[in-house]
């Protein structure tokens, strides 16, 4: 997005996450990436910087910054690390998610995992159900003024690290999608026990692991929202996340671009820059086409979304272009790089893999294009 169209706000979130992007992330993505470790000091620095609470309010110990602020953190986290902006995402998301949904009781959680506190994700995903979030399995069973939890969720962000654990659970089997429930449930909890450490292809270093609930107590104050209301929360959640997931895969699809670019200028080949050939040329200027397109997209669903009007179809073509432009064009980052780009020596090798993950995260590309279709047809 052209400086133009920023507030002197938005201009200073940008600059300083660009800032503690270059001096802190950057040296270290690779090293993340490889070890695979949390780093756990970067995720308390952005907390300390004020970024997980962004968007919360002045009087929940938040900024009260618009959307957009929010997408921008998030490009200029990717342009260098792709774990670190998603752990930006779990953060902010569950940081609103707590502030606009919680009871009175639930509500300074929101401020906790802000702080950095608390460190707490959102647990839909089972490893039969993918994006069929309908067909979950996990049951809750009331029982007074608890209830039983039994299940298991896969692939959970920052699993192995979190304090809570908000999960989607069904409370009645015969009511279908109106029969399930979110919780929330706290490290420590009796039944409550983690699984592997999933080995990802890319964002490595998020502690993305499994999750087992066998008899987990939880009172009737952990849930959240009425009982079977969960489904459609948490669907209406994935709407902010997946404005969070398209403005990561924008900024990886920058700091690509930004490598080859750089790398094009320098290389020499036939006697001259390989930037001086068209067919380099060409690839240059789609992915900077693409990104302009993104941000547009993202601009549009971020301020749709601060109105309080529905966004649904915008977050998902938001989602759907910019995951798929960032695997295109990052393929095409590499393709500059030749046979260097294959290798560990250059940072486009590991945005390759980390793009991969944009497509499926947030429900797969199929699932936005058919979510954008539905809206097409209720249209008319």
């Amino acid at each position: 997005m052209h400086d133009s169209f920023l507030t002197d706000e938005q201009r200073m979130i940008r600059q300083a996450v660009r800032e503690f992007a270059e001096k802190d992330v950057r040296p270290r993505a690779a090293e993340i990436d490889e070890t695979d470790e949390f780093p756990r000091d970067l995720y308390q620095k952005m907390a300390d910087l004020g970024w997980f609470g962004l968007l919360l309010p002045p009087e929940a110990g938040g900024s009260g910054a618009d959307t957009y602020s929010a997408s921008l953190v998030h490009q200029e986290l990717g342009r260098v690390s792709a774990a670190l902006a998603n752990m930006y995402a779990v953060a902010i998301e569950q940081a609103d998610f707590f502030w606009a949904l919680g009871n009175e009781a639930q509500r300074p959680l929101a401020r906790r995992v802000a702080s950095g506190e608390l460190i707490s994700c959102l647990a839909v995903t089972e490893s039969h159900t993918g994006s069929d979030v309908a067909a979950i399995t996990t049951t809750a069973v009331r029982g007074g003024d608890h209830y039983v939890i039994n299940g298991a969720k896969a692939f959970v962000t920052l699993g192995k690290v979190i304090d809570l654990l908000v999960i989607l659970a069904v409370t009645d089997r015969t009511k279908g999608k109106r029969g399930m429930s979110l919780f929330i449930i706290e490290r420590g909890t009796p039944g409550f026990s983690f699984g592997r450490k999933e080995r990802l292809m890319g964002i490595r270093g998020l502690a993305t692991g499994e999750v087992f609930l066998e008899n987990v107590r939880v009172p009737v104050a952990n849930r959240v929202g009425p009982e079977g209301e969960g489904l459609r929360v948490a669907l209406n959640g994935f709407n902010f996340a997946r404005i969070c997931m398209a403005s990561m895969a924008t900024g990886l699809t920058q700091g690509a671009y930004e490598e080859a670019l750089r790398y094009a200028r320098q290389r020499k080949a036939f006697g001259q820059a390989i930037y001086d050939f068209q067919a380099v040329q060409f690839m240059l200027a789609d992915m900077w086409v693409d990104i302009q397109a993104a941000q547009g997209l993202l601009w549009q669903a971020s301020k749709l979304r601060d109105a309080g009007r529905p966004y649904l179809a915008e977050a998902a073509a938001a989602k759907l272009f910019a995951s798929d432009m960032a695997v295109r064009n990052i393929s095409n980052a590499v393709q500059i790089h030749g046979g260097a780009g294959y290798t560990k020596d250059y940072p486009v090798e590991r945005m390759y893999r980390d793009a991969k993950l944009t497509q499926i995260y947030e429900g797969t590309n199929q699932i936005q294009r058919l979510i954008i279709a539905r809206q097409i047809a209720s249209a008319g």
